[in-house]
């Protein structure tokens, strides 16, 4: 019996190069986009800095291209504005798909999801 096609809300917190969390849950998103479930993405807190564009790690697998590969699978990507607001960091600066939301986009993501992951 083939299983339904769930929607997850991934949820990052921390920043990206900190932990591994941030890898780890852009790589369980494209694992599950791929097997054809719908992706939610909410960054918060310092993972905002994993939808910062341009980034060029030396030592550590590019979270940046995890999260342009997540995008084009169609993930749908937000990141809390308040977090951007405290932290410096502009609309500008975030890769090309990612938008800033406010805690209602956070709350619209987690009221449509099946299940709710935060990292």
């Amino acid at each position: 019996m083939a299983s339904k096609n769930k929607i997850f809300t991934v949820v990052i917190a921390n920043g990206a190069y900190t932990s591994e969390r941030p890898y780890t849950m852009l790589r369980f998103a494209y694992t599950a986009l791929l097997e054809g479930h719908k992706i939610n993405i909410f960054l918060v807190e310092d993972g905002i800095f994993v939808g910062k564009k341009n980034q060029e790690p030396s030592t550590y697998d590019n979270v940046g291209k995890w999260m342009t590969d997540v995008i084009e699978e169609g993930a749908k990507v937000l990141a809390c504005g308040v977090c951007m607001k405290a932290r410096g960091l502009t609309d500008d600066e975030l890769i090309p798909g990612i938008s800033k939301t406010t805690m209602h986009g956070f709350v619209e993501m987690c009221a449509e999801a099946d299940n709710i992951l935060f990292s």
